[in-house]
């Protein structure tokens, strides 16, 4: 290779033109090239950089012309690939000789002084906007991540961020870049003012929004830093308060912020103007409404003579276009036009109604299943590819998945199908959550303390929607072996099967001191079979064969039962007892949500018959749970439960499928098992044949958690009791407690922690305030 002080002092048909494109570009001319035919192209001044990669962007190839022309286009598209921060283009004999200088690239990207943000957080971020590893260094790209740094530390409240960048060279062309923060304090608000408000108090308007000044969460919800999207979201929330009560015209003028010069405290104006308060004089419609404008009018939940509210009419919408929706009109519009009436401080609505063309479904899609397989969800649906699009059924669909209990999250969207007009696509996309457990050391809890266990459960085997349980758990009062399965779709019109075959040996919980064991090993098989979208079914029958040993301490129930199948005088000893139940249930289930419900009504009720056994009985159960949404954030939740047990013919009720009550999932506030008779000897309790159980929650997500319901905290009232055999059941004897708690949709199931105070608890009655559990739903 010949060196570059050999070619410059060649002849001057050897030198070409040096930044001929730069000099066209700035003058509008070039210094006038020879033009040549190339016979080769060399290229010089590279690092990183193949000589490929400068090839494939030069638009010149060995044998072309090259002159002028091709002289700037050439520097043109080099410089376009941001690779070089200099060119130059010489000729040496026949060949065009191509010098670069390459930019630096960078090794490394660090940050020093940043605690808002997770470094890699900030990593991702700035290589999104072309600052990071191995990405060609520029100046520009480097200032524009500093102020996207600044501007994110605004967005926290952080104004007296500071934020200087530090370029390092390293060998080979590259550098190190660093970003010193200084974060600086958190500029909290110190006043918010709302000016012009007449009808309403400053506290009532300060409710509405989410900003304020400080209280006892603002270190966990920072609620009194400033943001502005949070500003816009109140200002959305004033508006809509004076909405809903009739202020139609109700404005915002103008909001003022302003911050202190050491950039500590922040103050905010809102001007607002209230205007007048509307009542309903009047609703008519007008468009297309197939000849069923009674029932749409019926959808209508303003009603003349009543204060106008805009949740309501936006819900009146909603439900206009929902109805539309059943008869396939995925794309009806519906607005309502006001006309106002100042003088009479009147508005008359009417509603245009413009249903759309009537569409098909395309297509039913689904998205974030990686484990469940693809028929597991598609069983569920209700709306068919090909057939009219039905927005009822669409919903049920949505509903209908999110109940099998095996998603986080469930949403549907239908967007119009690419190149149609008269179709739409049902896009459903899931979010997975863990929906097995395996399990194997030690554990404890309240009534069994530290017991050993091994389990595996898995509630959606292979994606197969089958759950399939296997346990072994052995503790101080409870041993358990049991497995299970049960297939949801036995056959493909949806009728489910399920058996179990187990081993059980039960002693007394740790508030007893007589002391029993009760064995029990069996099995069961049942199926369910479905009558309508939330009606199941359900027949089964089993086989169990129940031993019961006593001693001189057992309780006086116990050492009864022993006597009435053996004889024995005092009680003492072992009594079998062999078993053949029949079950016959039926369940409706229309909620939203298996895990956790806002709305929608769950019901069983359950008949367990015993005719062909040594010990004939009956045992009915009936449960009932009511959710409603309150608010956009606060669902009440209501439970009851009803549960009575007899023995048939000259047989008792059997002890061993007494009922229990106290402790989380009955009454909390009460040791679990603790409530209704207890042994005369020592006090112990013994469960009943029939029990009363009511609760109430109102649930709300947990500050900060945004609309993640798998984390909630809620209030609560309980009541129940325990009765015995014959016993009349009196709502007098009803134990009750309020408190609080949280629920968690935990990785490895539902765990629900309460504090609970007894509202009137007797003499005797065993109390536990604080109370946690683990697989409670409700």
């Amino acid at each position: 290779m010949k060196l570059y002080s050999d070619r410059i002092t060649s002849t001057s048909l050897r030198r070409s033109l040096i930044g001929a494109a730069v000099l066209a570009l700035c003058s509008g001319s070039a210094m006038a090239i020879d033009p040549f035919v190339i016979k080769d192209i060399r290229v010089e001044g590279i690092q990183r950089t193949e000589a490929g990669t400068v090839f494939s962007y030069l638009p010149v190839r060995v044998g072309e012309t090259f002159n002028d022309d091709k002289s700037v286009t050439a520097i043109k598209a080099l410089y376009a690939t941001g690779f070089f921060k200099d060119v130059k283009l010489e000729k040496d004999g026949q060949v065009l000789v191509v010098l670069v200088e390459e930019r630096p690239a960078i090794a490394k990207v660090d940050f020093t002084g940043t605690k808002e943000f997770e470094k890699d957080v900030l990593v991702k971020a700035l290589k999104d906007i072309g600052v990071g590893e191995a990405k060609i260094f520029d100046k520009a790209s480097v200032d524009r991540a500093e102020q996207e740094l600044k501007r994110q530390y605004l967005s926290h409240g952080l104004y007296g961020v500071k934020v200087e960048t530090t370029v390092t060279p390293l060998e080979r062309n590259r550098v190190n870049i660093n970003f010193v923060v200084d974060e600086g304090e958190v500029a909290k608000i110190k006043e918010i003012n709302i000016v012009g408000n007449k009808v309403f108090s400053d506290k009532e308007l300060k409710e509405q929004l989410a900003l304020n000044t400080g209280g006892w969460f603002s270190w966990y919800t920072k609620a009194n830093q400033y943001s502005k999207t949070k500003l816009t979201g109140d200002i959305e929330s004033l508006k809509s308060y004076y909405l809903n009560r009739g202020y139609i015209e109700m404005n915002i003028d103008s909001t003022q912020v302003s911050i202190t010069p050491d950039k500590k405290d922040i103050y905010i104006t809102i001007n607002i103007t209230e205007g007048e308060q509307y009542k309903v004089s009047g609703i008519k419609f007008e468009g297309e409404t197939f000849g069923r404008e009674d029932e749409l009018r019926q959808l209508v939940l303003l009603r003349p003579g009543a204060t106008y509210s805009g949740e309501l009419l936006t819900a009146t919408n909603k439900l206009i276009s929902d109805r539309l929706g059943t008869f396939g009109y995925a794309f009806a519009n519906v607005n309502a036009n006001p006309d106002i009436n100042r003088d009479k401080r009147e508005v008359a609505f009417t509603f245009f109604i413009d249903p759309g063309k009537r569409a098909y479904v395309r297509h039913m899609n689904i998205a974030g299943n990686t484990s469940t397989r693809d028929e597991v969800i598609r069983r569920e649906f209700r709306q068919f590819e090909s057939s009219w699009y039905d927005a009822n059924k669409i919903k049920l669909s949505r509903d209908r998945v999110d109940r099998l209990g095996y998603f986080k999250d469930v949403t549907v969207d239908t967007p119009e199908a690419q190149g149609t007009s008269d179709q739409v696509d049902v896009n459903l996309t899931v979010t997975e959550r863990p929906t097995g457990n395996f399990q194997i050391g030690g554990a404890f809890s309240q009534s069994e303390k530290f017991s050993f266990q091994a389990a595996v459960q898995q509630a959606n085997f292979a994606g197969s929607g089958t759950t399939v349980g296997l346990e072994l758990n052995t503790s101080k009062y409870s041993r358990t072996i049991s497995f299970s399965q049960t297939d949801p779709y036995y056959t493909d019109d949806g009728v489910s099967r399920g058996y179990e075959l187990y081993l059980r040996t039960t002693k007394p919980p740790a508030v007893n001191i007589g002391m029993y064991t009760i064995k029990q090993q069996g099995g069961r098989v049942s199926w369910g079979v479905p009558f309508s979208e939330v009606d199941t079914v359900f027949f089964g029958v089993g086989l169990e064969r129940s031993k019961i040993t006593t001693d001189t301490t057992s309780p006086t129930r116990f050492l009864d039962y022993v006597r009435s199948i053996t004889g024995v005088a005092s009680g003492v000893g072992t009594a079998e007892a062999t078993a053949v139940p029949l079950t016959v249930a039926w369940a409706r289930d229309s909620r939203d949500s298996a895990t956790t419900p806002t709305i929608g009504r769950y019901q069983r009720a359950n008949l367990e018959l015993d005719v062909v056994g040594e010990q004939k009985y009956y045992r009915a159960v009936y449960e009932q749970q009511w959710y409603k949404p309150l608010f956009s954030k606060v669902t009440l939740a209501l439970k009851g439960e009803i549960d009575y047990g007899r023995g048939l013919g000259n047989s008792s009720y059997p002890v061993f499928k007494n009922f229990y009550a106290g402790g989380i999932g009955s009454v909390r506030g009460y040791y679990s098992s603790s409530l209704g008779a207890v042994d005369t000897r020592y006090g112990d309790a013994l469960g009943g044949a029939s029990r009363l159980i009511g609760n109430a929650e109102l649930q709300m997500p947990f500050p900060g958690s945004g609309q993640d319901r798998s984390l909630r905290w809620f209030v609560f009232l309980d009541g129940g009791q325990v009765y015995q055999e014959a016993e009349k059941l009196r709502l007098s004897q009803l134990r009750y407690s309020s408190g609080l708690g949280i629920s968690w949709i935990s990785p490895v199931g539902p765990l629900k922690l309460s504090y609970a105070k007894p509202l009137n608890a007797k003499y005797g009655d065993r109390l536990e305030r604080f109370q946690f559990q683990m697989g409670t739903g409700f």
